[in-house]
């Protein structure tokens, strides 16, 4: 296949993409739910730090699971209390706004809602996906090696947030928190990170008022317009 007709069925892949995008993004504006889309590598613990998110916040929460196989993490995502539906891709290695168009009929979330939509463990592909949420939040874990954002640097490019996860092994592991910080950075100036750990709280609440004050923000916008 020549690479002009490759560039023409992934502009129609991400086009086609873009409108189930728009159309979620629409629904969770009448909703007024704020949603975000939290990446990562395989292993950044992304499951255990949304349990420990969900059940420190206390509010109206709703979460959309994505794996290749099993509703383990879904089922982890239950026991806490929070609705939750799992999509499986079988060998896709990304969610997409369709799949997560049906997956908010099956949740019908509450108004007020926010929305954690967990990506498929992958750096590569969820990058380019919109899913009609407001905001990309990468988790890395301490454990990856502080040039992953310059290996991945389109996925960290896209995310608003930074979530630097498992800090409580940092002294464990010989990494250089500062160094995870300066590389984000680099790739991305504007990102916004926050040092994390769910097994003995360390910035859950700086995380949690982050979430807040975004969808505080994105009501006042839209009260605006």
């Amino acid at each position: 296949m020549s690479q002009e007709r490759l560039i023409e069925i992934e502009t129609g892949i991400l086009s086609e993409n873009d409108r189930y995008a728009s159309l979620n993004r629409a629904r969770l504006r009448e909703l007024d739910a704020y949603a975000v889309n939290l990446v990562s590598s395989p292993g950044s613990g992304k499951t255990t730090l949304l349990c420990a998110t969900i059940t420190k916040m206390q509010a109206p929460v709703a979460v959309i699971e994505g794996d290749q196989q099993t509703s383990n993490d879904a089922d982890r995502i239950r026991a806490t209390g929070a609705p939750a539906v799992q999509i499986n891709t079988g060998k896709g290695c990304h969610l997409d706004g369709h799949m997560v168009g049906h997956a908010l009929d099956h949740l019908a979330p509450v108004e007020g809602t926010t929305l954690f939509i967990e990506n498929v463990g992958n750096l590569v592909c969820p990058a380019a996906f919109d899913l009609g949420e407001d905001a990309k939040v990468a988790i890395l874990s301490v454990t990856e090696g502080e040039d992953k954002p310059l290996k991945y640097p389109d996925m960290f490019t896209a995310s608003k947030l930074a979530l630097l996860n498992k800090v409580d092994l940092a002294p464990h592991c010989d990494v250089d928190l500062d160094l995870y910080e300066a590389n984000l950075k680099r790739v991305n100036p504007l990102i916004e990170v926050i040092r994390v750990s769910a097994r003995t709280g360390e910035g859950l609440d700086r995380w949690i008022a982050w979430l807040k004050a975004e969808a505080q923000a994105k009501r006042i916008k839209q009260a605006a317009e």
